[in-house]
């Protein structure tokens, strides 16, 4: 399977794996998606489209065990405040539907903002922009590519601290 974000990272000569995996229509979290693909749910990115409610977007590409903290993307990002945007429109602003967002080959460029623990690892995995199918990569690279795209790429904590109780 050749995605436009696979194009895109062959065309900036990145290596990468392709990882394609059965899609289960009624659960596309990135849990399970790292069940399916073999990896710690912490290494599969979900990607995020956010706005701050008046027409500025930017993406958050965060671990897929954890939940997005919108104060500190806004913090991170210059916005006054930050939340999803509406399903509704992730389609018409990416050309990627839900479960198969990424920052590669996405109809109009944004802002990237991934968390800092992607860093820690060998490899990431992040959607080839269509479910069922991942991108395996350095962190090194994927941030490299991001940058190609021409919009600001900033890693940040961008996730809610999880307490011990269990409660976020």
């Amino acid at each position: 399977m050749k995605t436009n974000a696979a194009r895109f990272l062959e065309g900036l000569g990145i290596a990468f794996e392709m990882r394609e995996y059965e899609v289960d229509p009624e659960d596309v979290s990135a849990i399970a998606v790292a069940k399916k693909i073999g990896m710690p749910p912490e290494q599969v990115f979900k990607t995020l489209l956010t706005t701050d409610g008046k027409g500025e977007f930017v993406f958050a590409v965060i671990p897929g065990d954890a939940e997005l903290d919108f104060k500190k993307l806004a913090r991170a990002a210059g916005m006054r405040k930050a939340e999803m945007t509406p399903l509704k429109d992730v389609q018409p602003l990416t050309g990627y539907i839900r479960g198969g967002v990424t920052v590669f080959g996405a109809k109009k460029a944004y802002p990237i903002f991934v968390d800092e623990t992607a860093i820690l690892f060998d490899t990431i995995s992040v959607s080839a922009g269509t479910r069922g199918a991942q991108l395996i990569l350095s962190p090194d690279d994927y941030l490299k590519a991001a940058e190609a795209i021409g919009e600001p790429v900033a890693t940040a904590d961008l996730t809610k601290a999880v307490h011990a109780e269990g409660h976020a």
